[in-house]
């Protein structure tokens, strides 16, 4: 046998060097149902006409979905007022910035984004050999004149999250159009809308009105929050008619399943489930807000459907938090992968988990 060293195939420069994406915890060690506040999902699940309608859908495993998504794109653009042709379908809203990421980058080009910008972002742009550039975010959003103190002749895309994701920050509408107005034609500006469901703050503004008459700017959505069917991977962009026609050419032909469509019709129809999911969190983000700040804690403000707590000495950690929070039988996100090491994000949950979270947390406060 020979001892030569095993050579094997070698992935292109830079994907090694990526952190792979880490969703959050389902499962505690010993504990059979634990409370999972941890990924932001809808804790009223879905709609019972998108539960009908996934499961109408098995007798028709056997085909393969319309691959253009037709019926999806129709309902979508009813319910949006949007144009169907200039519809992004993917699944889920990740593989949308990774085609657009394909589709737009190349080695030595850069990307632009906050300093708490989604992981998703850089992750497919590193995968293309981006160069990620990080505008400061001092006060946990996005500032419109640092993400254009970073944009020069090799910036090719901008990402923002309105909502942020995991700050709950939001920009308002006019800082929206400031930053857009800011870019050069040349640069494609993507806003990342899926919390937008959530908002009641009187400033903001969807970018959908906006990027009908813009060249250069997608706005994404997705069914994952608001609709409760994140494990059917269902994600919008609505883009320029030449972005969607590019990615539409690399898409794969068969990217959102027949269930996953069909469920996604009958849950934009479902308006008082919408309604629901959207009061429990009216109602109960600023309870938790108050009640875990009245702790000792400081929690930021939010937008979406959930709420970061920064936890602000040694002594009461948040991975001292997160650890008595386990022994609770509650899971929550740590965010030291955004450098956010001092900070838990904690979805807002039914009223039931939201008091087990609250006297858990008094109990850790109370040590």
């Amino acid at each position: 046998m020979s001892d030569a060293p095993v050579s094997t195939p070698a992935p292109k420069p830079g994907i090694l060097t990526i952190a792979p994406y880490v969703g959050g915890k389902s499962k505690i060690e010993g504990v059979s149902e634990p409370i999972k506040l941890s990924s932001n999902e809808n804790p009223l699940g879905c709609s019972e006409q998108a539960r009908k309608a996934y499961f109408d859908a098995v007798e028709r495993l056997h085909i393969y979905p319309e691959g253009r998504a037709s019926k999806l794109r129709e309902a979508v653009a009813d319910k949006f007022g949007l144009e169907p042709d200039r519809l992004i379908f993917g699944n889920g809203s990740d593989e949308i910035f990774a085609l657009l990421n394909q589709c737009f980058l190349e080695p030595g080009d850069v990307m632009v984004t906050g300093q708490y910008g989604f992981l998703a972002y850089r992750i497919s742009a590193k995968a293309n050999q981006a160069e990620i550039l990080y505008a400061p975010e001092p006060e946990l959003r996005v500032d419109v004149d640092a993400i254009l103190d970073l944009v020069d002749e090799r910036t090719k895309i901008v990402y923002i999250s309105n909502p942020s994701n995991p700050t709950g920050s939001w920009n308002s509408g006019e800082e929206i159009r400031r930053l857009h107005a800011g870019l050069p034609e040349r640069v494609l500006l993507v806003i990342d809308e899926a919390y937008a469901e959530y908002v009641t703050e009187p400033d903001w503004e969807t970018a959908l009105p906006l990027a009908r008459e813009a060249t250069n700017l997608v706005v994404t959505r997705t069914f994952s929050k608001i609709h409760g069917l994140a494990g059917l991977r269902i994600g919008f962009g609505y883009a320029p008619r030449d972005v969607a026609d590019a990615v539409d050419r690399i898409r794969l032909p068969f990217n959102n399943s027949i269930p996953a469509q069909e469920a996604g019709v009958a849950a934009l129809s479902d308006d008082a489930h919408q309604q629901r999911s959207r009061e429990l969190v009216r109602e109960w983000r600023p309870r938790l807000t108050q009640a875990i700040r009245g702790m000792g804690f400081e929690v930021y403000p939010s937008a979406g459907n959930f709420v970061l707590v920064r936890f602000p000495d040694e002594a009461r950690s948040a991975r001292d938090a997160d650890a008595f929070l386990h022994s609770r039988g509650l899971i929550v996100r740590p965010v030291g992968g955004y450098g956010l090491t001092d900070c838990l994000r904690i979805t807002v949950g039914t009223p039931e988990q939201n008091a087990v979270l609250l006297d858990a947390l008094q109990a850790f406060a109370d040590q």
